[in-house]
């Protein structure tokens, strides 16, 4: 008998760190690897947020905090939604976890029951669907074609909502496409959300603010207000702010809500990480000017990996309008053979040939519920990018 649960048996391991643990593996033995898997930012943390956290380990504050959160980060949250987004909340309606992926997570464990469905737009983060199933939902995908720019339309939400639904999850600008929709484009989406007023929304806006040309970010509970009492805002420091390391997501929304994702904190990690929360306020609360210039050096390598991969023929790559990533397109490479002899059948075939063949990792399409595409992360440098869009270039003019 195993001492596995069935639970268990129901999920997959992330393939994002998968690919990322791989090409680190393949570095260490030598291999010229260039690893475009992660999906974190090449940057250093600013200097005045590793300040903070210097202070704050000198003045000692190194114990135990509340569950979740200090009371100057929520106070900081608070003023954060209202300047940024033009949202109302008390501190009490903010909860502060161990990164985004924790909010998440909470909330699913907090609210779903058997049977409860959560509507997910494919292409999409690869966690989603498998938190739901840990948390004991069920996860529909609903697929966002190229076509449409991997956004979901009016009629392809509407016709997922059923009485058994719970959440729909949103992401904007997203990953792993990078596409972001507009107010316009939210609002029709909103329309069809308050003719279903059981559907809860659940937004990931981890990249609000990697948002480039005229592409304005915009959050449900913004667009429509009427849906602000049963939408969980979800946002974190990890992205624009260079702190994936430091593991701090957080969260406004209804107040019995937040009670009950701190129940479940409280009974899994307990608060995060005291210095990381101190290094947090001075995100939120320090200079921001380092953002806009962050996003140019984005904006160029974007626009450098797009050029490069729309050269390839059989190969289709749109402009993303926001977070470090593009999401080609290789159905114009589907059946064609390596020169090692490997069919590209599928997305997770091509990765694995180039990845073999041109020691360049990238993430299978498959893995965010959208064939055949691959994830490409532009979060690196322009002398690393330049070379590996030679390799794809090169490895896909060898494919015959």
């Amino acid at each position: 008998m195993s001492i596995l649960s069935a639970t268990l048996s129901r999920v997959k391991p992330s393939p994002t760190i998968a690919v990322t643990n791989k090409a680190r593996e393949l570095k260490a033995a030598g291999c010229d690897v260039i690893g475009l898997g992660a999906g974190e930012p090449d940057f250093d943390t600013p200097q005045s947020i590793k300040d903070a956290a210097a202070r704050a380990i000198a003045e000692g504050k190194t114990k135990y905090t509340a569950v979740d959160g200090i009371p100057e980060l929520k106070q900081a949250i608070c003023e954060k939604f209202k300047r940024d987004n033009g949202l109302e909340y008390r501190p009490e309606q903010v909860t502060v976890n161990s990164g985004g992926k924790q909010t998440l997570y909470n909330a699913l464990m907090a609210t779903l029951n058997p049977g409860d469905e959560v509507i997910i737009p494919a292409p999409y983060w690869v966690s989603y669907p498998d938190m739901v199933l840990l948390a004991g939902g069920t996860p529909v995908a609903v697929e966002a074609s190229l076509e449409t720019n991997f956004k979901l339309t009016p009629d392809q939400l509407d016709a997922a909502i059923t009485d058994k639904t719970k959440w729909f999850i949103f992401n904007s600008p997203s990953n792993p496409t990078g596409a972001g929709y507009s107010r316009t484009e939210l609002k029709a989406l909103t329309d069809v959300l308050m003719r279903h007023p059981h559907v809860w929304v659940m937004t990931d806006d981890m990249y609000e603010h990697l948002a480039y040309d005229d592409f304005e970010f915009c959050t449900p509970a913004q667009v429509e207000p009427g849906l602000f009492d049963r939408t969980l805002t979800c946002n974190g420091v990890s992205k624009a702010y260079a702190m994936t390391g430091w593991r701090i997501g957080y969260a406004a929304g209804p107040e019995a809500l937040i009670a009950a994702m701190r129940k479940v904190q409280s009974q899994s990690t307990s608060n995060p990480c005291s210095v990381s929360q101190y290094a947090a306020l001075e995100a939120l609360t320090g200079p921001q000017d380092f953002l806009e210039s962050n996003n140019e050096i984005f904006v160029r390598r974007r626009n450098l990996v797009v050029s490069m991969l729309s050269e390839i023929e059989g190969l289709t790559c749109p402009v993303p309008e926001g977070a470090f990533y593009v999401y080609p397109s290789i159905a114009g490479l589907i059946g064609k053979t390596t020169p090692k002899g490997v069919v590209i059948n599928t997305d997770e075939d091509f990765a694995s040939a180039l990845l073999e063949e041109a020691d360049v990792a990238v993430v299978f399409g498959a893995a965010f519920g959208l064939s055949p595409n691959f994830r490409v992360s532009y979060a690196t440098s322009d002398e690393a990018l330049k070379e590996a869009c030679s390799r794809i270039q090169r490895f896909c003019a060898a494919l015959n």
